[in-house]
């Protein structure tokens, strides 16, 4: 098994960023203390997902869901952690017979954190903020159906469609309702969820405290406090010794050792949508071949990998759909790991001598040991890994912007996103066009069966195409200490709803 610590030190930045974290939960104690709160009620959370900004249209990554999502913004509709659309934001709904107008009745008594009521003219301004040309929001495609949003009154949105569209409820639960008069929302926060935001330290903690005007029922907590650590080991530590009272995902099976056996420490396992993934540029040479990625997925063993990561945690799957999904498929005998096999195809395809490629890793656990892997299976047959080491804002920058990268790895939390393999412009770029077809045309019917049907049709074919490599579904482990309970335990969307949780004197 291949040492975490040996391929990533970072032992200076671990205790810079703990002493940080730290520094910043004595300030918020005090400050929850003046202003009411009983600051032993407050949960401090550990995370290594900071997120890049505010803003979930503008490229802001995971940690913004974990943070956010239900906690300081909501939707007209919530994906729960158990993996169902619910209205949150509205009373009701109807749909016309054609299935291209939903009209919507916003709640009454619903207010933002200035104070300001939600109108009709806020979610407006909220959906267009997703469907704008500049958003990188991962779901501004899938709302490309909707043709004009519509305000008659206050308390009544009219979205028109160009087509039928059957997630659209699912859809918009990606959609934060932000108050229409916030500007510029990267560095601060105006919505209605049951917290505030109260400070935001970069590089340490981010801080946020219940909401005394919220429409729904108050949380069960004094606030809450995520403390980012830029790796597993220094979260780990914080937990030991009480920094920390919860972490939101384990990230190794060595850290578990840690607390399984401890009567001080609850551990808990949920369903996770985290696929670890190689991603190709799939519009240049070599990794236009369906031979050539067929013959790469061939040559890596899986469950090797899996069991290097995560010991006996973790799912191996044989494309992007996980079982959470309705249309998943068990796919793992899709090209299976076959060394043998992997060289004939690549000499097939024109490669009997092998290749080289640049493979672009994001610079935090697991990726750089990934990579590691993945370059001593491939040299096996004669391809080259060349590793270059980047940071999450230079992996978006270079690679989901620019599209200016050979492959890459990454890790994809989203829940039903299978849709991203219908976009030729999404940046891994591969371009199918039955695919494309299956999945616009799975959007138009009238029922979840046939949506059903279309999708496992598309995702069989994905995987057969070798579109990715998909190397395995990260466990879903959540640990606290034993005082600490009622907090979600699945990680649908990487979000992770926080007004439930309590913590016991």
């Amino acid at each position: 098994m291949l040492s975490k610590t040996d391929v990533f030190p970072r032992r200076s930045l671990r205790l810079h960023s703990t002493v940080a974290a730290l520094t910043f939960v004595s300030a918020f104690a005090s400050t929850a203390m003046a202003e009411g709160f009983n600051p032993t009620a407050v949960i401090n959370i550990g995370s290594l997902y900071e997120p890049q900004n505010l803003d979930n249209t503008a490229g802001a990554g995971q940690g913004i869901n974990e943070a956010f999502n239900g906690n300081v913004y909501e939707g007209l509709f919530v994906l729960t952690d158990s993996g169902d659309v619910e209205p949150k934001l509205i009373d009701g709904y109807d749909i016309s017979e054609d299935r291209l107008t939903y009209t919507f009745t916003l709640k009454e008594g619903v207010s933002f954190h200035s104070g300001d009521p939600l109108t009709a003219a806020d979610v407006k301004s909220s959906i267009e903020r997703v469907t704008a040309e500049n958003s990188a929001s991962s779901r501004k495609r899938t709302l490309a159906v909707i043709e004009s949003v519509e305000t008659p009154d206050d308390k009544t949105v009219v979205i028109r469609l160009n087509t039928p569209s059957i997630s659209l409820p699912y859809n918009l639960s990606y959609v934060w309702i932000v108050n229409d008069d916030a500007g510029d929302i990267s560095a601060r926060a105006d919505g209605t969820g049951p917290y505030t935001l109260q400070e935001w330290r970069r590089g340490s903690a981010l801080a946020m405290v219940p909401f005394e005007g919220y429409w729904g029922d108050a949380p069960s907590n004094g606030g809450v406090m995520f403390q980012y650590f830029t790796d597993a080991t220094a979260q780990n530590n914080a937990l030991l010794t009480g920094a920390v009272d919860i972490i939101t995902s384990v990230q190794s099976p060595d850290a578990l050792s840690l607390f399984a056996d401890n009567p001080d420490f609850t551990v808990s396992e949920g369903a996770s949508t985290t696929k670890e993934l190689l991603a190709y540029n799939d519009r240049i040479a070599p990794f236009d071949s369906v031979k050539v990625r067929s013959a790469l997925a061939r040559a890596v063993d899986n469950k090797k990998l899996l069991s290097a990561i995560w010991g006996d945690y973790g799912t191996l799957i044989g494309s992007f759909v996980p079982p959470t999904d309705p249309w998943f498929v068990d796919l793992t005998d899709v090209n299976a790991y076959d060394p043998d096999s992997a060289k004939e195809m690549l000499a097939e395809a024109g490669y009997p001598d092998g290749f080289s490629f640049t493979l672009d890793t994001p610079d935090y656990d697991p990726h750089p040991v990934v990579a590691q892997f993945l370059q001593n299976e491939l040299a096996k047959v004669g391809v080259e890994v060349k590793i270059n080491i980047i940071t999450a804002n230079e992996w978006y920058t270079k690679v989901y912007k620019a599209q200016d990268f050979e492959a890459t790895l990454q890790e994809h939390v989203n829940h039903r996103d299978i849709v991203f393999y219908g976009n030729p412009n999404f940046y891994w770029g591969y371009d199918n066009p039955e695919v494309v077809k299956l999945i616009a045309d799975s959007e138009g019917v009238s029922s979840i069966d046939a949506q059903t049907e279309m999708l496992t049709k598309a995702n069989k074919i994905i995987a057969e195409d070798a579109a990715s490599m998909w190397l395995y579904l990260y466990p879903q482990i959540v640990v606290s200490t034993s005082n600490v309970s009622d907090y979600p335990l699945n990680g649908l969307n990487a979000q992770f709803f926080v007004s439930n949780i309590k913590k016991a004197d």
